[in-house]
């Protein structure tokens, strides 16, 4: 069995229906009006040059759906606005005429070549087409990426408009290499390139120094309806993809990499969004692979959003801090988060939670599953941390990393309900899962069924949890303290050295 999940005017996306992790239980033939096109292994496939407003007959195996591709009024090549795609003459003023001049719902095609530009602005009701070899090339200059304020002030008297955002605060950022702010319906498909190059100018050495932040290479401010399919990404110079207080955005099969040692290149974080899918993807980056954010406590304050209805399927997570990460930034909270059929790969950890004190009484975490998830080599599975040491100025503060219990207040966080399901985690090396609530504000409730862990014989040590002074350990079991009510159903742990589980401060603990 399969479906459809994105059809666009040229370009679609299918999935298997299956219970298993990113691959499907076998190889499979995809066949168009009965004619085979790909060799599949993946659940997620996707499909490219078709025609806009025709229907076609998809066939894997023995079965047949039948999908329409979207009409539209007129599809034009970006050469045709003078740019040259010769990866030396820089394309962004002939780039940005084109997208200006295209009709309302229209397709602006990249044909195969190199087109080095900076910074571009997209606008509502439009489909940006990369093909196959086409490549947005990032200039590694600087003076090329303009300035985007935080916020502009109303003229007519009115609340600030906002415009640039950087981990969890309204700060004036440098224009990121496609942009849309304020915009609604836009497209952005493959299967070619966009490429940050960063790794070829000073971003990743000289950001700390620098009052404005670093670029994304993709930046949606307040946008509805964005659908981002099959295009691969690389080389940002910080945050590859970052939706912000938007809705309804989808990520089908889209490719996204970095080097391990590149700073702060999170392939995917959506912040203060409402409703995103993330479907089929595969991120090897030098930071978390996805990392949900809801802001820190100022920004929430002036401008309240939770995360909310974020659905991960069927992705494959590579050599990352963290394959699934919450927060820090997250002082509206996260609500309705399922995580599914995924597999990850040696992340420093798989899912993992980071919060603490300041964030603020609306921080409440709950509603998260994960379901059918293989681990391969993720030193620390699952991480529960309200006591993350993070760069702000207060981070290592008494507030922040006291042990004592401190009255609850409106800077407390609350982490709620988790429950981890029919996942297999092998050779771990640091420990099962740490999960550490605070004294005054324990974690609720965590879920684990149908769990086995086994660790690498050969097993290094690690901090499992980052917060100050945080000790190494290795081979460490399941580690519960400060939390309210634990329930263990079926876990199987292996090769740990030690009791499988230590609790301290759990109030309940059962097991079956």
């Amino acid at each position: 069995m399969f479906q459809s999940i994105y059809v666009g005017a040229t370009s679609a996306c299918f999935e298997l229906t299956n219970s298993l992790p990113f691959y499907a239980p076998a190889p499979y033939t995809v066949a168009l009006d009965g004619e085979a096109v790909l060799e599949g292994r993946e659940n997620v496939f996707s499909l490219y040059g078709l025609k806009p407003g025709r229907e076609y007959t998809v066939t894997v195996q023995d079965e047949s759906i039948t999908i329409k591709t979207k009409s539209e009024p007129c599809a034009v090549s970006v050469k045709a606005f003078g740019a040259k795609g010769d990866g030396r003459t820089i394309d962004t003023v002939a780039i940005q005429r084109a997208i200006n001049c295209l009709p309302e719902g229209g397709r602006l095609v990249f044909p195969e070549g190199t087109y080095l530009t900076g910074p571009i602005f997209l606008k509502s009701y439009m489909t940006v087409e990369f093909l196959k070899g086409a490549v947005l090339l990032g200039l590694t200059d600087k003076a090329a990426y303009p300035v985007v304020p935080a916020i502009v002030e109303d003229i007519d008297g009115g609340e600030g408009v906002h415009f640039a955002s950087f981990e969890g605060l309204a700060r004036d950022s440098y224009a990121s290499l496609i942009t849309a702010e304020y915009a609604r319906d836009i497209a952005i498909i493959g299967p070619g390139r966009v490429d940050g190059d960063a790794q070829h100018g000073t971003w990743w050495q000289t950001f700390k120094d620098d009052p404005v932040a670093r670029p994304r290479l993709l930046f949606f401010n307040r946008c509805e309806n964005i659908v981002v399919h099959g295009i691969e990404a690389a080389n940002s110079a910080s945050w590859q993809f970052h939706p912000y207080y938007s809705k309804d955005v989808s990520f089908y099969d889209v490719s996204i990499s970095a080097p391990k040692i590149s700073p702060n290149t999170d392939a995917l974080d959506p912040e203060c969004c409402d409703g995103v899918n993330i479907i089929g993807c595969k991120f090897s980056v030098g930071d978390d692979c996805i990392a949900i954010k809801s802001g820190k406590i100022d920004l929430f304050r002036m401008c309240p959003a939770t995360a909310s209805r974020h659905t991960i399927r069927n992705c494959l997570m590579a050599f990352g801090h963290g394959a699934v990460t919450l927060g820090s930034e997250i002082s509206g909270g996260i609500r309705e988060l399922s995580v599914t059929q995924c597999l990850f790969r040696q992340t420093d950890r798989g899912l993992r939670i980071k919060t603490r004190r300041g964030r603020g009484k609306d921080c409440v975490i709950d509603g998260v599953a994960f379901d059918n998830i293989r681990m391969e080599g993720v030193l620390t599975p699952i991480v529960i941390n309200m006591w993350y040491r993070c760069v702000d100025p207060d981070g290592d503060s008494e507030y922040v990393q006291g042990r004592a219990p401190l009255p609850v207040d409106d800077r407390t966080p609350r982490c709620g309900s988790f429950r981890f399901s029919n996942m297999d985690c092998v050779d771990t090396e640091v420990a099962a899962c740490y999960c550490d609530g605070l004294p005054e504000q324990p974690i609720d409730e965590v879920t684990f069924e149908n769990v086995k862990v086994s660790f690498k014989p050969d097993a290094k040590p690690g901090v499992p949890s980052m917060f100050t002074n945080a000790p190494e350990v290795c081979k460490l079991g399941l580690y519960f303290n400060n939390v309210r009510k634990v329930n263990l159903i079926n876990v199987e742990v292996e090769g740990q050295d030690g009791e499988k589980a230590i609790t301290q401060n759990v109030e309940e603990i059962h097991t079956k």
